[in-house]
């Protein structure tokens, strides 16, 4: 039974890997891949697996973005410490969510239902309908994605819609949302929280510090070592390097590959 490990954290990659050895050993792990790019190397040079184990955020974007373009059929356990993703996952053949730190008990439930959903068609059928009834309940992946948010302004609570909002930023452990017309406003999210909820076809994480609406993206600079650098509108103080790694897949984003 052949499996791969989408991870981009090497130490978490490999303790799974030893649990799965220890859960399953009759499971071979093909393969360890780190990044979106790598995965969509490797899918496309081997066949498919029998099994995916997949984290969701990877250094160069989300793991949805391999899976949804080489065509993933193969059921796939996510392996995440973010829960928002659920709905998203289980559209993709997610067959099991397992929020990090994994726990042996819940990894072996997980091997144990690919066991029995492999070795009974019947059951892959139910699962392949599954699949189909997530797909009429959720009629459109925009609707997964929030359209607004509910910010205190003084004694006021205050509706932005997403279409006016140029970035979300951290600055002294807060999260501001800065609006295209100058405004700011704090909100109680984290920015792995807005990731998860927000399109990403609209909304993209340059850095740890920041993501930012395709419309505020007002410049893009080659800078040194094949980073960029961006400059927004509304202008931010500090400078908006993005990393090498990441580059790609801001190109990708900006040209609506994502």
């Amino acid at each position: 039974m052949r499996t791969v490990i989408i991870e981009d954290e090497y130490p978490a990659a490999e303790r799974l890997q030893e649990m799965i050895q220890m859960v399953a050993p009759e499971m071979t792990v093909e393969t360890i891949l780190g990044s979106v790019s790598a995965a969509d190397d490797w899918f496309a040079a081997h066949p498919m697996p029998d099994l995916i184990f997949s984290d969701i955020q990877l250094s160069d974007g989300l793991a949805f973005e391999t899976l949804e373009k080489n065509d993933i059929k193969v059921p796939v356990v996510f392996t995440t410490s973010f829960d928002q993703y659920a709905i998203r996952a289980f559209k993709l053949n997610g067959m099991d969510y397992l929020l990090k730190p994994i726990k042996q008990v819940e990894l072996n439930e997980a091997i144990q239902k690919y066991r029995t959903l492999h070795a009974d068609h019947s059951l892959q059928d139910n699962f392949h309908r599954l699949q189909n009834l997530i797909e009429t309940l959720s009629p459109g992946q925009q609707s997964m994605y929030k359209d607004r948010f509910l910010v205190k302004h003084q004694e006021q609570l205050v509706k932005v819609n997403v279409d006016e909002i140029a970035y979300f930023y951290t600055t002294n452990e807060m999260i501001l949302l800065q609006k295209l017309d100058g405004e700011q406003y704090l909100v109680d999210y984290t920015l792995e929280e807005l990731e998860g909820s927000l399109d990403p076809k609209k909304f993209f994480r340059l850095n740890r510090q920041l993501m930012a609406n395709i419309d505020a993206v007002d410049a893009i600079h080659l800078y040194f070592n094949k980073r960029l650098k961006v400059e927004l509108n509304p202008p931010l103080r500090e400078e908006v390097i993005i990393s090498k790694v990441k580059s790609p897949a801001f190109k990708k984003w900006l040209e609506g590959k994502l």
